[in-house]
């Protein structure tokens, strides 16, 4: 069993305690934030492949309480049941600091993005220079876009092979979002600028890596033509867990025959993730029994949001707890992105029984007809007619919905954990000590 995790926020680091850990190759993992639930180290953890976990933030014992002071749930939520006897390391004090700093010191997002990337990866690469036995020609190192960089360098020099995971199209996106504020003039709440020295941070990250994981053919499409050579790139799906129901949790209602087709939007609400066409398929729907809500940090002008039709709802953002609730009141879940990485809600959604209506411009979930419709983006008459045929079948939506709650069982973390060992095997290139357990390539 694996020691009790300890973590770091004085600038020194504890000797290594003793830990039993599976032979072979052994994984260090860096990542701002809790990036898909923690997902990538709780698979390798599971398999004693984890070697130590360095983050921003873990709110373990005491800092739990100081992180609901300092960022409320959202530094207060860094941690993991799973990881909880993990070698896991928090730059806690610094993610304190840098969380005041930016409530109170307005600037250019992007570089604030930049400046806490390049910190904490200087943060992970002195903690790693005091790992005095690791094995660095037997490592993988893996981190994320914008934090990756210095550490990377630095793990590289020593003979690990570092595999950096990006998260969006960048600037492919970019230039798709500056393309929907000139179609939607007005709309967004600001423009977006984003500086050539985030773009330029992001191309060494890949031009460093051995290997670049993206989490859709989307993604993996926009890279190449930013000129990552393509067989550097390798298309990991996201994965996700359901939560355990709880025991006394009601069964859900049926639907009532006369009642309006609930219709969720939950995210971002800008024009990136297409709200404009939802909006104007409502528009379009005017009349027929459907009710739209729209949930999420709303980044659209007031003008935008006063434009929506009387069977639209803005809720602005809610706490996950809230958030359970209104996937639990709806009956399909639509995700009209323009741009996105993967969009994780379409497993969200699925989970509770929801088909889902999306576009072929993020990560590959839903399949066609089965457990939801792909529509073209852009397409607010593509989207109303999908909705209306889950208006006037009911007996179709049921069956959708029964088929999404059995898709999401195939973006497990078991699938995760196959994935990561068909990585693994590339990354080191047939080094020593690279061999593992079979697992079948890069599929949900």
């Amino acid at each position: 069993m694996q020691a009790r995790g300890v973590w770091w926020f004085s600038g020194r680091i504890p000797r290594q305690i003793f830990k039993v850990r599976a032979p072979g190759v052994s994984w260090i993992c860096a990542q701002i934030g809790a990036r898909e639930h923690y997902a990538v180290p709780r698979v390798l953890h599971r398999s004693g492949r984890l070697e130590a976990l360095f983050t921003d933030y873990w709110s373990q014992g005491p800092w739990r309480a100081l992180g609901s002071l300092a960022g409320g749930a959202r530094l207060a939520g860094r941690w993991h049941p799973e990881l909880s006897d993990a070698e896991a390391y928090g730059f806690n004090a610094t993610a304190v600091l840098e969380g005041l700093r930016q409530r109170f010191l307005r600037g250019d997002a992007y570089l604030s993005f930049l400046r806490a990337g390049s910190a904490f990866g200087r943060h992970v690469r002195s903690a790693m220079s005091r790992r005095r036995e690791q094995d660095w020609g037997n490592t993988v190192f893996f981190g994320y876009d914008t934090g990756f960089l210095e550490a990377a360098a630095w793990a590289k020099d020593r003979g690990a092979a570092c595999v950096v995971c990006q998260m969006d199209p960048s600037q492919f996106e970019v230039e798709l979002v500056r393309g929907e504020e000139s179609r939607w003039p007005g709309w967004a709440r600001a423009p977006l600028l984003v500086p050539e020295e985030y773009h330029a941070w992001r191309k060494a990250e890949w031009a460093l890596a051995d290997a670049v994981v993206v989490n859709s053919k989307w993604t993996r499409d926009a890279l190449v033509d930013q000129g990552v050579p393509p067989e550097k790139i390798e298309t990991i799906p996201l994965a996700y867990e359901p939560e355990p129901s709880r025991p006394d949790s009601p069964p859900p209602l049926p639907r009532p025959a006369d009642a309006p087709l609930r219709v969720l939007f939950l995210g971002q609400v800008n024009l990136r993730k297409g709200v404009p066409y939802l909006l104007a398929a409502a528009k379009g729907l005017r009349g027929a029994p459907v009710k739209i809500d729209i949930v999420g940090p709303i980044a659209l002008s007031d003008h935008a949001v006063v434009s929506a039709p009387p069977n639209v709802e803005f809720h602005g953002p809610v706490p996950r707890s809230r958030a359970a609730d209104f996937f639990a009141a709806a009956d399909v879940f639509v995700i009209p992105t323009v741009s996105d990485g993967f969009a994780i809600t379409q497993l969200e959604a699925m989970a509770h029984g929801l088909p889902v209506i999306s576009t072929p411009n993020c990560g590959e979930v839903v399949t066609d007809g089965l457990d939801g419709f792909v529509v073209p983006a852009r397409d607010p008459a593509a989207l109303a007619n999908a909705l209306r045929t889950l208006v006037d079948d009911p007996e179709r939506l049921e069956a959708m919905g029964d088929a999404a709650r059995e898709k999401v069982g195939k973006f497990s973390l078991d699938a995760l954990d196959r994935n990561l060992r068909a990585l693994e095997r590339k990354a080191m290139g047939g080094r020593a000590g690279g061999e593992s357990e079979p697992g079948e390539p890069f599929s949900a």
